[in-house]
C-alpha cells in the first residue's frame, strides 16, 4: 500500500479522553474513531489488525477441532427466560421491543441462542462431542465505559460451546481450550497467564481467564514469577488427547495466579518469598465449564448408548477479540508509539523514501515495493512528500515492526537501511538482502 493512496487520519495531539496508552496511540494513529460513549468506528488500520487477530483466532480453533457458525446479533428475550436469566442478568443488557411487542435483547452473550441450536438438531450421544463457535458483535452497555477499546460497550468476541454427554468429556473440552488459547495468543506476541477466576453471570464452578500482565490492566493479579518463564512453544499436541491437554493444563495452572477475585493469601504465602509477584492484569479471555446450567432448563437432551434422556454437559470459552488490539498495545509500546509483534502487524514492514521525486531513490522504493509485494507481503510505502522526521515519526507511532530506509546518500554506496522498531538497531544492506532478511522473517521464500 501506498501511503499517499491510503486512508490514516494520524493525529498530532492526544485527544483528552484518552486516559491510557492503547487508547492514545490508537486514536492517534488512525486506527478508531469513537462514535458514541464505548462505540467506535473502526478505520483501515485498526481493522487490519482487527482482521489480523481474527484470523489467527479462526485458525486455532479449527486446528482444535471447532466448527465455526454465525449467530444473529439481536436475540428473543424467550429464550432466556428460558434459562431463567433475562431477569438475572442486570442493567449491562441492552433490551428492546420490535414492532410488534415482542421483547428483544442485543447480545451479550449466546448460551441461550447456541444451545437451542443445537436442542433443534442434535438428538444422539453419537454425535457428540460437538464445539461450535462464532466471532461475533457484543454489547454490554457499560455504565462507565471508558480505556476504548479496553472497556467499550460494543465489542468484537469469539465465543464458543461444547456439547458433551459426560462431564469427564465436557473437562476434556476445557482442557483443549486451555490449550489452544496459550497457542493463540502465543502467535500474537503475548504472554497470557491463566488464573482461576470467578464465573460470574455464565455460572459455573470451573473457570479459568487469561491475564496479560500491564500497568494499566483493570484486575490486581498475584502470581509465582515462574509461570512467565513458561511457554507453549512450538509443541505439537493432540487435541484428541485427554492426558496431553491435562498435562498442559497442569502445566500452565499448577503455579500460583489468581486474580483479586479469587486471590487466596494462606495459599500465596506457601510460595517462596522471591518468586511471589503482584501486578497488574488484562483479561483477553475466560473459558467456563458449567455443566447443566443450560441444557437442563432448555432440554437440550440426547438419547444415551441405553436409549435414555440425558442432558448434556456444556461449557463456553471467549476471547475478546477487539480488546486484544488494546491489550497487545499496552504491553508492546514505547514513548514514540506502537510496536507491533510480526503475527498481527497491519502491514509487514514500512518503506522511506528519504528523497521523495529522486529519480534513483524513487526506482529503488519501487523495486523494494514491487519484490515484497510478489512475496505475498504487505510493505506499506511512505511516498509522501514529507520531511524525513515526520516520516520516521509517523512510522514509530504506526508501529510496524521493521522499517527500510531508502535515500541518495546509501544508494551511491549500494545500500539500504533496515530497522527493527523493537530494538531501534540498525542495518546497512543491500535492497536484495533486504528483501531476503524480511523474507526470512515471515517465513516466505524469496524470489
Amino acid at each position: 500500500m501506498r501511503l499517499s493512496r491510503y486512508f490514516m487520519p494520524v493525529l498530532k495531539e492526544t485527544p483528552a479522553e484518552a486516559q491510557i496508552v492503547s487508547h492514545r496511540y490508537m486514536l492517534r494513529a488512525g486506527m478508531i474513531k469513537q462514535a458514541s460513549a464505548g462505540i467506535y468506528s473502526w478505520l483501515p488500520l485498526g481493522f487490519k489488525v482487527l482482521r489480523k487477530i481474527e484470523d489467527i483466532v479462526h485458525e486455532e480453533q479449527a486446528r482444535a477441532g471447532h466448527i465455526a457458525i454465525q449467530m444473529p446479533t439481536l436475540q428473543s428475550a424467550d429464550l432466556w427466560r428460558e434459562s431463567g436469566r433475562y431477569d438475572d442478568y442486570g442493567q449491562e443488557m441492552l433490551r428492546m421491543k420490535d414492532r410488534h411487542g415482542r421483547d428483544m435483547l442485543f447480545t451479550p452473550t449466546a448460551e441461550e441462542l447456541v444451545t437451542d441450536i443445537f436442542r433443534s438438531h442434535v438428538g444422539s450421544y453419537k454425535d457428540l462431542p460437538l464445539t461450535l463457535y462464532q466471532i461475533q458483535w457484543k454489547f454490554r452497555d457499560e455504565i462507565r465505559p471508558r480505556f476504548g477499546v479496553m472497556r467499550g460497550r460494543e465489542f468484537y468476541m469469539k465465543d464458543g460451546y461444547n456439547f458433551d454427554l459426560t462431564k469427564e468429556d465436557a473437562l476434556h473440552a476445557y482442557n483443549r481450550h486451555l490449550v489452544s488459547y496459550l497457542r493463540t495468543y502465543e502467535r500474537m506476541g503475548l504472554q497470557a497467564i491463566p488464573m482461576r477466576a470467578d464465573s460470574g453471570p455464565i455460572g459455573g464452578d470451573d473457570t479459568h481467564e487469561f491475564l496479560v500482565l500491564a500497568d494499566t490492566g483493570e484486575s490486581e493479579v498475584f502470581y509465582d514469577s515462574e509461570i512467565t518463564d513458561l511457554k507453549f512453544g512450538d509443541r505439537e499436541i493432540d487435541y484428541d488427547s485427554h492426558e496431553q491437554c491435562q498435562a498442559v493444563l497442569e502445566e500452565f495452572t499448577s503455579r500460583y495466579a489468581r486474580t483479586d477475585e479469587t486471590h487466596d493469601e494462606a495459599l500465596f504465602n506457601e510460595v517462596p518469598e522471591e518468586r511471589r509477584r503482584t501486578a497488574r492484569g488484562i483479561e483477553v479471555g475466560q473459558i467456563f465449564y458449567f455443566g447443566t446450567k443450560y441444557s437442563e432448563p432448555m432440554g437440550a437432551t440426547v438419547a444415551d448408548a441405553d436409549g435414555n434422556r440425558v442432558p448434556v454437559h456444556m461449557g463456553s470459552h471467549g476471547i475478546g477479540v477487539s480488546r486484544l488490539l488494546g491489550a497487545i498495545i499496552e504491553a508492546s509500546h514505547d514513548d514514540k508509539g506502537i510496536i507491533w509483534p510480526e503475527g498481527v502487524t497491519p502491514f509487514h514492514c514500512g518503506i522511506v523514501n528519504l528523497k521523495q521525486g529522486d529519480d534513483e531513490a524513487d526506482a529503488a522504493c519501487e523495486a523494494l515495493y514491487a519484490s515484497l509485494t510478489a512475496l505475498g507481503l504487505e510493505p506499506l510505502y511512505d511516498d509522501r512528500s514529507e520531511r524525513a522526521g515526520a516520516k520516521f515519526a509517523g512510522m514509530d507511532l504506526i508501529g510496524l515492526p521493521w522499517r527500510i530506509t531508502v535515500g541518495p546518500r546509501g544508494l551511491k554506496n549500494g545500500v539500504v537501511e533496515l530497522t527493527s522498531r523493537r530494538t531501534g538497531e540498525s542495518e546497512e544492506l543491500p535492497p536484495e538482502q533486504a528483501i531476503e532478511r524480511i523474507a526470512q522473517i515471515y517465513g516466505r521464500a524469496s524470489v
